[in-house]
């Protein structure tokens, strides 16, 4: 097997950056937004915290919430021709 040079962040300079207008304190309205099952969210990450963040290849992708699992939304995305659950806080998510 091959070892994987990097870790969960590598190559991300512009997905897992803000801009300089947006950097700062997040808003506790978001970070405690409660999502029902079967609504439809945009996946796009929230640098500033790392605690339940999906892996990168997913940013910018559409699911849907399937439940919960303690604070964090059980999130199904199409990854090519398979489904595929993600675990994602929800300061991590916007409603679509």
């Amino acid at each position: 097997m091959v070892k994987r040079i990097g870790g969960f962040r590598r190559k991300t300079r512009s997905k897992l950056s803000k801009t300089p207008r947006t950097q700062g304190k997040i808003s506790l309205r978001r970070y405690f937004f409660k999502f029902k099952e079967g609504d439809k969210v945009l996946l796009t990450a929230e640098p500033a915290i790392q605690t339940g963040m999906y892996f990168p290849r997913f940013y910018g992708k559409i699911g849907v919430v399937k439940g919960m699992q303690g604070k964090c939304c059980k999130v199904e995305v199409k990854d090519g021709n398979k489904e595929k659950l993600l675990i994602v806080h929800p300061v991590h998510l916007r409603k679509m």
